[in-house]
């Protein structure tokens, strides 16, 4: 009967704590759906996989960002326009998947409909030590005394 309820106990507790890793960024909705130590190692580094569900709403575009490790994505509902660093953006429909390699400019993340949701399912592999799967490209100025550029991050 204890073990029925620790169980239980974690059960809802895991339960929580996916309805609580829903976050809004910029335009998009990104619902944490699972996170998963894996046996393979990523550039020498324990690594894991989180799954996330992406959801924009007609019209909606998400931030550029980046990923600490490739992504495997899945269109799962209407159309998504997609542009990964100097490449031609593209237009996906439903059904439809695409791979973004470590690092690559995710620059434009849009839905292009202005009537249909889009939804897409996410995987993307990191290094276990990193909690953020999506780093949002930040702006960078010239510093034009010292012809320098610099991270506004900083």
């Amino acid at each position: 009967m204890r073990s029925f309820c620790f169980i239980g106990i974690g059960v809802v507790l895991g339960i929580a704590g996916v309805t609580l890793a829903h976050r809004h960024q910029d335009g998009e909705s990104v619902r944490v759906i699972s996170d998963q130590e894996i046996k393979e190692k990523l550039d020498g580094n324990n690594a894991m996989v989180t799954a996330v569900e992406v959801t924009l709403g007609p019209g909606q575009a998400g931030v550029s960002h980046r990923h600490p490790g490739p992504g495997f994505v899945y269109v799962l509902e209407g159309e998504y326009e997609l542009g990964i660093d100097d490449q031609p953006t593209k237009v996906l429909k439903a059904g439809e998947t695409f791979y973004e390699p470590t690092g690559c400019l995710h620059r434009v993340t849009k839905n292009p409909s202005i009537k249909q949701s889009t939804r897409l399912i996410a995987f993307v592999l990191h290094p276990r030590n990193i909690q953020e799967i999506s780093v949002p490209e930040t702006a960078k100025v010239k510093n034009s005394d010292a012809g320098q550029t610099h991270d506004l991050r900083d």
